[in-house]
């Protein structure tokens, strides 16, 4: 792997704008040369109409969660399929896990690739030996065995891989996963709940085809696809009750932010943030959504004619520069991969998904509560320990930092006493912006430096974005769980990052 070339590009690229003298990322002529050969793809606009429905991933129920982690392919365009991986003979992705809060389950997780790998619970408050993250490898032909009790909150969390400078390549081939923690607050709601039909869930992830259709893995260039899969369908649509639905979202893309709304500029409501329900639903057009995040939201489809159709785009045009995925055009006459980072999709707006509305069920959700949930958060008041953690590095051929320490097994970055209340705050430079994942608790976001914290990202969360030059205080306390030995996580969830070393390790400790 050749570590840095991101973070080089990254200044590169900003300081074309710079001398263009634009702040816009859609303006930039940036033609910086990237390591080695660029990619060869065939970025091809997408002009048809047709549509390819909707994948719904299967569930899985119970205490026992047996995961089979393997090879597969997948017919995505004319011609060769496309290798891939999936979980329980799936083509790419992976079965949804539906868990009850309070339950003692076991996991059963067999790797059937030729590489070793790991599998995280993305948003989980366990036992760090449970937690899957690099330490907890499980090696070609073998399984690994956690067993923990659920702790979390009614919500929408996620398992994918987490293996050290393997993460970008297995999470491009497709392994991941959804999980729904059900509990009986939120059972006590009158909310949509009927998975598949009037709650669907959404997984959002783009690629870059070769020539040969198989994905293009080169994490020098290739952090943005060039074709939207929206639960690994190319095109998507779904047929919706014209009623209220709910649609859980998460971003596993690489690197893009998106910018969700509807093509008709409806407003929705967002009613779960990363770890849990909101205290109210947020009315909103717009949600914005990094890498490892994950919301979900109420769209009233009640006043829409049946057989009518909207579209769920990323509203990704004209973004400032460090956005994730406001990179320049692709498109070479060659039909090359162009400028550094470049993909079809990015400074756009585009589809992640086309809806057609059909006959209400007989269980239709008239209304969603005004009130959800009573949330407790910590603030100030609460807080034991304070520390600053600064993103660093990314200029000059440098890897992108935590503290300008590039990720190592072998050193503790922070250690954190059991019990404590601490308040993070993340500041970050101002070579791009990054989505900033703490593994093991759920916390609150108290303060942006660029402005107010969003309302619908007001409760629970475990994912956030920080701007470029900016800072983000969040608040959390580590409970329940203590170990000398064995460590979490705090990372970039962009997972080329990642793997590049924007990540480092904490313990608590008794």
């Amino acid at each position: 792997m050749q570590r840095g070339t991101n973070g080089s590009l990254r200044l590169a690229a900003a300081l074309v704008l710079l001398a263009a003298g634009t702040s816009s990322v859609g303006c930039t002529k940036e033609t910086t040369p990237t390591t080695g050969t660029t990619t060869p793809t065939t970025p091809t606009t997408p002009t048809s109409t047709t549509y390819n429905e909707l994948w719904i991933p299967p569930t899985i129920t119970g205490t026992t969660f047996n995961l089979t982690l393997g090879k597969s392919s997948k017919q995505f365009r004319s011609g060769a399929a496309t290798n891939t991986y999936g979980y329980n003979g799936a083509n790419f992705w992976g079965p949804t896990l539906i868990m009850n809060k309070g339950d003692s389950v076991q996991m059963n997780v067999v790797n059937n690739l030729s590489d070793s790998t790991t599998t995280h619970w993305h948003g989980f408050h366990i036992a760090p030996q449970m937690d899957g993250g690099p330490h907890q490898m499980i090696a070609p032909g073998a399984t690994w065995s956690p067993a923990f009790v659920v702790r979390n909150n009614a919500a929408t969390y996620w398992y994918h891989p987490h293996l050290h400078e393997k993460t970008y390549e297995q999470l491009t081939m497709g392994a991941g996963g959804l999980i729904i923690i059900r509990d009986p607050a939120e059972a006590a709601l009158s909310l949509p709940r009927t998975y598949g039909s009037d709650d669907i869930p959404l997984v959002f992830s783009s690629r870059r085809f070769l020539t040969s259709n198989q994905f293009s893995k080169n994490i020098a260039v290739d952090v943005y696809g060039d074709y939207m899969l929206t639960n690994g369908t190319l095109q998507a649509q779904v047929t919706l009750p014209k009623q209220n639905v709910r649609i859980r979202m998460l971003n596993a893309e690489i690197e893009r932010a998106l910018n969700i709304g509807f093509s008709d500029n409806r407003t929705f409501s967002v009613i779960t943030n990363d770890g849990g329900l909101l205290d109210a639903p947020v009315p909103v057009t717009r949600v914005l959504l990094l890498p490892g995040e994950r919301v979900e939201i109420v769209a009233n489809l009640s006043g829409d004619a049946v057989g009518t159709s909207l579209d769920l785009k990323a509203y990704n045009a004209g973004q400032s520069f460090g956005f994730p995925g406001g990179e320049g055009s692709p498109v070479t006459p060659t039909g090359n991969a162009g400028p550094a980072f470049g993909s079809l999709l990015n400074n756009t707006t585009f589809n992640l998904l086309h809806i057609n509305v059909g006959a209400a069920t007989p269980t239709a959700v008239a209304s969603i509560p005004a009130t959800l949930a009573n949330n407790r958060y910590w603030t100030t008041a609460d807080v034991t320990n304070s520390r600053t953690i600064s993103i660093t590095g990314g200029q000059a051929g440098g890897a992108f930092q935590f503290d300008n320490k590039v990720f190592s097994h072998t050193v503790i970055n922070q250690t954190v006493k059991l019990n404590a209340v601490e308040k993070w705050t993340i500041t970050n430079n101002n070579i791009f912006g990054h989505s900033i994942h703490l593994h093991d608790v759920q916390f609150k976001i108290i303060s942006r430096s660029s402005g107010a914290v969003a309302p619908y990202e007001s409760g629970w969360k475990d994912t956030f974005y920080i701007p470029l030059g900016a800072s983000v205080v969040v608040i959390a306390k580590f409970e329940d769980f203590a170990s000398t030995a064995n460590a979490y996580m705090f990372h970039c969830h962009f997972s080329n990052h990642e793997d590049e070393g924007l990540m480092g390790q904490f313990l608590v400790v008794p």
